[in-house]
């Protein structure tokens, strides 16, 4: 086993001059490296400094650096027409295309150019680090460093060890990820790695909901965020990361994990890919954009005139903090203990919170009378929105709902009665992915949900707001999915079961 040094002093190799490399290289000139930027079409590595001049230019405007220090970032970095004139450098990171074939002949011509100390890291997001070292004749100093877009404001990156890494080379990398200010997780060399494996259900999720017709793009977009305090749906999402791109990575995992039809690519997702709306970049994705283009409108639940008294059952549950809330606007609340659990009676009209069950079903089989169902809210206590479903024949009852929430500052948004509704079966989704990394690879809990709140500012880790919901719940609502559907889509991972029957926690 060797030993690695990677400080300041080493000189920085980047090959690809698209946004991740140029954002790579500026990162390492900022942290005091001298980097060598290379790309394969000429004039690209000169143009990317050139971006990367205007943004440092910024950085100065706005009073984020001084005009002394964007000086001396501009001169450590040079652009370069020739692989050759790498020669020297100690660090090389690979961003180029995301195919095998052209990460593995780069790296074989680099081993030539840079000698044998040199160090090779690959920014694959989704592709086998030990596939990338195949055919390399020091596998060994091969790692996965995975940054996330932009590489000079998100704080996120993944180290990747392959068979044949030198286990020596991980504590080197958290180091230097460490001086180039950023926090880094362990990562298993499995599909996807931690970030975009255990994303695959928010976009995947999605995209069933909107084929199942629960709601519009932008009322999904909507409830995500403002009740499950997401930064961004997952339409906004694809359409920012480029339809294209994200459903490039999804057909990267489904046949790494021998086409698993949990990562089968929606047809919705394709025949955008196929007519060629990628989102922002080519103005049209799943929204339209340009500067005459309205903001898609949600339209909401019209209340009722009057606000119907409400009863609550005994115990509340995860809808305890809903019931306080209503309280302190002024809302009469009374206990009733013939309720089932994490129920309310308004004026005959049960509503309950989803268990991943349509409100059609639990109507029939448990409820004499009308039923509405909740979605899950991130914080029933300040939510400015919930999502509802009416079983059959109970349509009209959602503006009795949405009068009561009315009065504690609450919008309703209406949803078709599709089984788990929208927050409550995403998360429940993510939480099982994530479970299943920690199985089939050993990641830790804490490693998953640093990386989904850094790497994709999730609020909350997805294995916290398992423990938040309790895995017996979470376990539950995918039991009633898979018998819903009929599909091993929404197996429970054999870690989540066990920790359903023991009552146990991801984080102890």
């Amino acid at each position: 086993m060797d030993s690695f040094s990677l400080d300041a002093t080493t000189r920085v190799a980047v090959i690809g001059a698209g946004s991740m490399g140029a954002g790579i290289a500026q990162l390492a000139a900022q942290a005091g490296h001298t980097v060598r930027l290379f790309d394969v079409h000429p004039g690209a590595a000169a143009r990317a400094l050139e971006r990367i001049a205007r943004d440092l230019d910024g950085a100065v405007q706005r009073g984020r650096m001084a005009a002394g220090e964007r000086d001396a970032v501009r001169a450590r970095l040079v652009a370069v027409e020739r692989l050759e004139a790498l020669e020297g450098c100690g660090l090389a990171v690979e961003a180029i295309v995301e195919k095998l074939e052209p990460k593995q002949a780069l790296f074989r011509q680099l081993e030539e150019v840079l000698g044998e100390h040199a160090v090779l890291a690959t920014n694959t997001s989704s592709i086998s680090v030990t596939a990338v070292a195949q055919g390399l004749k020091r596998p060994q100093r091969l790692i996965g460093w995975h940054f996330f877009n932009p590489a000079t404001r998100m704080k996120l990156v993944e180290i990747i060890r392959g068979v044949e890494t030198d286990p020596a080379l991980v504590p080197a990398l958290h180091a230097l990820s460490k001086a180039w200010g950023k926090t880094a997780v362990d990562a298993p060399n499995a599909p996807g790695f931690i970030v975009n494996r255990v994303a695959r259900p928010y976009y995947a999720e999605g995209l069933r909901l909107l084929a199942e017709r629960i709601a519009p793009v932008a009322a999904i977009d909507r409830l995500l965020r403002e009740a499950g305090g997401f930064a961004m749906g997952p339409f906004e999402l694809m359409d920012l990361i480029g339809v294209e791109v994200n459903l490039s990575v999804t057909e990267s995992v489904f046949q790494a994990t021998a086409f698993d039809a949990r990562f089968a690519p929606s047809l919705i997702q394709q025949e955008l890919a196929r007519s060629g709306r990628f989102g922002r970049k080519s103005g049209q994705g799943f929204y339209r954009y340009g500067a005459d283009v309205p903001a898609p409108r949600v339209e909401l639940v019209e209340p009722a005139a009057v606000a119907p008294s409400v009863a609550c059952a005994g115990r509340l549950g995860l809808l305890a903090p809903l019931v306080e809330r209503l309280r302190a606007a002024g809302v009469a609340v009374a206990y009733e203990a013939s309720l089932p659990d994490e129920t309310l009676l308004l004026d005959g009209v049960r509503v309950a919170l989803t268990d991943g069950r349509t409100a059609t079903e639990r109507a029939a089989t448990e409820v004499d009378g009308p039923l509405l169902l909740l979605d899950l809210a991130r914080d029933f206590a300040a939510t400015p929105l919930l999502g509802a479903a009416a079983g059959a024949g109970a349509e009209a009852h959602l503006s009795t709902l949405a009068a009561v929430l009315q009065a504690a500052g609450i919008g309703l948004q209406a949803l078709d009665d599709v089984a788990g509704l929208v927050l409550m079966r995403t998360v429940c989704c993510l939480a099982n992915e994530a479970a299943d990394v920690i199985t089939w690879s050993g990641a830790t809990a804490r490693d998953i949900d640093t990386a989904m709140r850094l790497g994709t500012a999730y609020p909350l880790g997805p294995l916290a707001w398992a423990d938040a919901l309790g895995a017996a719940r979470v376990a539950t609502v995918l039991r009633h999915l898979q018998a819903h559907y009929g599909e091993v889509r929404y197996r429970r991972s054999p870690l989540l079961t066990r920790l359903q029957h023991a009552r146990g926690t991801f984080h102890s």
